[in-house]
Parts: structure tokens; C-alpha cells; sequence
């Protein structure tokens, strides 16, 4: 039994010696070649979050580590703040080459133009009666601004709302009067159509009749021109109003080209948003929300539709389907990262320009109220509850 024994423990040693060569010549990438991506994770995925443009990552002193540097009285370092130390704002409008943008603050009427790098300019300071939700809730350049750098504004007086153009540095001139005001329900939206005409989104003064009454402006989206009549091409020739039934609209956007429209409405029990058809009945809502996160702005391209919260303090995306029915879960994103959004605005390069009002009920930081600019988030897809 001697040899048997002998070759089982040359046997060993030889298994031995060759799995510690193996274990030598054994390579791992390090951490700077792994190929490898992260490891899978069994936690529920986040919706997709809108990214930042190119640009510098902000600084980094006197932080944590992979925390973002606080702003420093108006000294924002976000990369994506474009101007700080606002009032909060009412309405946004993006300049026509998407480097800057007229900005109106709600309750003082002032409108600026804001761009990255530069200090905003004052341009025009609108009287406003910021009371029972009104003041400067919208922003519109006109159909020429590239000729005339003229821009609309619509606004709140003390005795009605009204639809204001504005030269810089002119004094703004009235051109639609008369637009029913009340103890709410007086925001309003403008959004030029692309076609030489101005839309404008009206509350119902606080009285749902306004809606529904054809002789009230109130209520209503409506259609005119430059100097405030019916629009050429309107259904009804002789009247402004192309939708009834809006409550206390605080969006409006879409895609002009494709003959898209969006409004954001604070109905009585529920925030909405409808798709508009010019001329046909306003109908049911593409979306709903029970809980009322405080609806604003809002931002459209064909796909997608990026509804601004004020007291949610979050967007929320959606993609509607091309009868404007929305079938998938919408995506919020954002959440309580810049506080209480107020407005928003999509540029010419589809980038998404956002306000925020947290002077207004929120918890402002030093560098309150913002203006904002990054890379809109798209739409979600799960299903609906």
C-alpha cells in the first residue's frame, strides 16, 4: 500500500502547485479598465431626470463631497440658474435665438431680460393688481419680435384683466379691455400661434357662468390680433372666442406648427390639462389630478408635454398619444430640487426655461426666486393606476 499512497500525495502536491500558478497568472481589470458597468439593483428604478447642458460642474468648496456648492447671498453656482434674486415669477417668454428670455415677475409687474453671465435689464414695469391670484401671469412676444421687439403681457388692473403690448422702455398700451376680474380665477396665459395671431387662456373671474357665456371674455381662450380683434381665420369671424370653458388657466404651450395646444387649469375640485381645438368644445380632460399639486406653466413639443407644480414642487411629464389621450403613467421629476415652480417656456433649441415663485409660500434660499434652463425630461410609460 506504500506506492498507492506515494502517488496520491505526489498527486496533491501537483494540484496544489498548479492551481496557485493559475491564481498568478490570473488577471482583473483595475479600477480604472473594469469594463464592467454598476451591478444590477433590485430597488425600484427612478424616473428619467433631465440633464444639465455642457457646461462646467459647479464648485465644489466648503461642501460635502458629491454635494453641490450652496449659492452665496445672489451667487448662484448651479449651472443651470440663469438669474437669481427675483421676485417670484409670473411668466416667461424665450427670446427667439434661445440665449435669454423675458421674464415678468407677478406681483410688481416688472419684466426683464434675463441671460446667463449677464446681469437681467429692466425693461418695462406694468401696473398690476397681484390680489385674488392675479397680476402678471403671462408672456408673449409678438408674431415679429425679430422686426419690432415688441412683446404682450397679460395682467391684472384693479378693475379688470387686461392684454398689454410693451415696447421696452415705452409705457405698455392696452390693447384687449375688459376681461372680467373677480376674487379668483383671474391668471391668465398668452402663447403666440404661429400664425401672425395671439392666444390668450382666461379665468372665469370666480363665476363658472363666465365659461359658458359666448357675450363674457372670461372663461375662454381667445384668438386676436395685434390690436386686440378677432384674428383672421377665427371660426366665428366676428368673435375672439375660439374655446369655452376654462376655469383658472395657468399654462398655455404647444407646437404652433402642428396646430398643438396645451392649457394647465385649476378646476374646483381637481388641476387638468386639456389639448384645445380651435372651434370645438374644450371636452374632457387628457389628464387629471386629484390631489391638486398646483398646476403652471407649461412646455410642448410633439411628444411630450412638461407640466410645471408650484406646491408639489416637481414637474411632471407626460406623452400624450396624437388624440391628445394620455395612457401611460406621467414621470415626476424635479421633485424639491429648485422649490415651487411657477412658469415655463420651451426655447427654440428644446431646452425648457423654468420660474420659480418660493417667495411666494415656499422656503426661498438666498438666491430666490430663479430662473432656470436645462434639458426637459421625457415622458413616462407605465401604466396607468
Amino acid at each position: 500500500m506504500a506506492a498507492p499512497n506515494r502517488m496520491r500525495r505526489v498527486l496533491l502536491s501537483t494540484t496544489v502547485v498548479l492551481g496557485t500558478l493559475l491564481a498568478g497568472c490570473a488577471q482583473f481589470p483595475d479600477e480604472h479598465t473594469r469594463p464592467w458597468g454598476d451591478p444590477p439593483s433590485l430597488e425600484p428604478q427612478a424616473g428619467p431626470q433631465p440633464s444639465f447642458e455642457s457646461e462646467a460642474p459647479p464648485p465644489q468648496t466648503g461642501t460635502e463631497p458629491g454635494k453641490p456648492a450652496q449659492p452665496v447671498g445672489c451667487e448662484d453656482p448651479d449651472p443651470a440658474v440663469v438669474a437669481t434674486c427675483l421676485d417670484p415669477v409670473g411668466a416667461i417668454a424665450v427670446l427667439p435665438d434661445g440665449s435669454a428670455a423675458l421674464v415678468g415677475e407677478r406681483a410688481t409687474g416688472r419684466v426683464l431680460r434675463v441671460a446667463r453671465d449677464a446681469k437681467p435689464v429692466e425693461l418695462a414695469r406694468i401696473p398690476v393688481d397681484a390680489s385674488s391670484g392675479g397680476g402678471l401671469t403671462g408672456l408673449a412676444l409678438s408674431p415679429t419680435y425679430h422686426e419690432d421687439e415688441l412683446f404682450y403681457a397679460y395682467v391684472t388692473t384693479g378693475s379688470d384683466n387686461q392684454v398689454v403690448r410693451v415696447a421696452a422702455g415705452d409705457r405698455p398700451k392696452p390693447v384687449l379691455t375688459g376681461i372680467p376680474k373677480g376674487p379668483r380665477g383671474n391668471s391668465g396665459a398668452l402663447l403666440t400661434d404661429g400664425q401672425g395671431a395671439l392666444l390668450v387662456a382666461t379665468g372665469n373671474a370666480g363665476n363658472p357662468g363666465n365659461a359658458t357665456n359666448p357675450q363674457s371674455m372670461a372663461g375662454k381662450l381667445l384668438r386676436i390680433d395685434g390690436f386686440g380683434k378677432p384674428a383672421q381665420g377665427n371660426p366665428d369671424p366676428k368673435s375672439s372666442v375660439v374655446v369655452s370653458g376654462l376655469t383658472d388657466p395657468a399654462g398655455l404651450c404647444g407646437t404652433p406648427a402642428l396646430g398643438m395646444y396645451w392649457v394647465t387649469d385649476r378646476l374646483a375640485d381637481k388641476d387638468a390639462l386639456f389639448r384645445l381645438k380651435l372651434g370645438e368644445p374644450l371636452g374632457a380632460p387628457s389628464w387629471t389630478w386629484a390631489d391638486r399639486p398646483g398646476v403652471t406653466g407649461c412646455a410642448a413639443d410633439p411628444a411630450n408635454v412638461v407640466v410645471a407644480l408650484r406646491d408639489a414642487a416637481a414637474l411632471y411629464t407626460l406623452s400624450p398619444a396624437a388624440d391628445g389621450t394620455v395612457t401611460g403613467q406621467p414621470t415626476k421629476v424635479m421633485e424639491k430640487t429648485y422649490g415651487r415652480f411657477s412658469a415655463a417656456a420651451l426655447a427654440p433649441d428644446g431646452l425648457i426655461w423654468l420660474g420659480t415663485a418660493n417667495k411666494d409660500g415656499g422656503a426661498p434660499i438666498s438666491s430666490d426666486d430663479r430662473v432656470i434652463r436645462l434639458e426637459p425630461p421625457t415622458g413616462g410609460t407605465a401604466g396607468k393606476d
